[in-house]
This record gives C-alpha cells, sequence and structure tokens, in this order.
C-alpha cells in the first residue's frame, strides 16, 4: 500500500480544518490542535495535512514570505458526491475561481476555489474510467 500525505502549511490550523472539512465532508483527527491537523475521508483515508507557518522547524513550512502559497501547487480532490460539494463550497467562498464545466481531459465535471490562505483547490467529480 502507498498514500500521499499532502502538507500544506496554513496561517490558522482550526480555521483551515473546518473549511477543509465543511467543503469535503471530512473529519479531522487532531481536533483542537493548533499546529496541525489531519483531514480524514470517511474510511480514515488522510486526504490533507495542515501545518501552521513556522511550526517544528520545517525548512519549506518556515514562512509564507518566502515564497506564495499555493506557487506551483493544484490541490485536486476527486469526490462521489459533486452536486453536495458544489453546495458546500458555495458556502464557503463568495465566488468560486472557476464555475462548474466539464474539463475534456478528464470528461469529468469540476470547478475550483480559493481556499482561506489561498491556495487553489479543484473539485472533480468521481469519474472512473
Amino acid at each position: 500500500m502507498k498514500r500521499t500525505w499532502p502538507i500544506i502549511a496554513v496561517s490558522d490550523v482550526q480555521v483551515s480544518s473546518k473549511w477543509y472539512q465543511t467543503l469535503l465532508n471530512a473529519a479531522n483527527n487532531h481536533p483542537g490542535d493548533s499546529t496541525f491537523a489531519q483531514v480524514l475521508d470517511e474510511d480514515g483515508t488522510i486526504l490533507l495535512c495542515l501545518h501552521h507557518w513556522g511550526d517544528h522547524g520545517h525548512p519549506s513550512l518556515m514562512s509564507p514570505q518566502i515564497g506564495t502559497p499555493g506557487n506551483g501547487l493544484l490541490l485536486f480532490f476527486c469526490v462521489s458526491d459533486f452536486d453536495s460539494t458544489l453546495k458546500s463550497a458555495r458556502t464557503l467562498a463568495a465566488q468560486l475561481a472557476e464555475e462548474p464545466r466539464l474539463n475534456p481531459n478528464t470528461r469529468a465535471m469540476e470547478f475550483s476555489l480559493r481556499d482561506p490562505d489561498g491556495y487553489y483547490v479543484t473539485v472533480s467529480a468521481f469519474n472512473p474510467a
């Protein structure tokens, strides 16, 4: 078995955790922690780790002033309940970065928005090919 645990640096772990939990109908297995959280799928799979900027001395997570958060990174989530996730996204963002559209490459519906730290997040309808 192999899994990736993408980790992004955020200014407020609890705010970002609640945001991703709302968007993805997910859980957090580090409730109340202000330095680290893991956003979990319903089966316990880690979808995303959130790390507070500057804590624990990780060189690439020291400061948002050293680079633009999200530059070169696209958080791409495939979801089985696209319509429900879109509804949640509209409660989180005043405006989507990209309205729902059919991606000609994946042949699936998708939309994009920015998270509280400015990371670009794309949500795609799960389309097993």
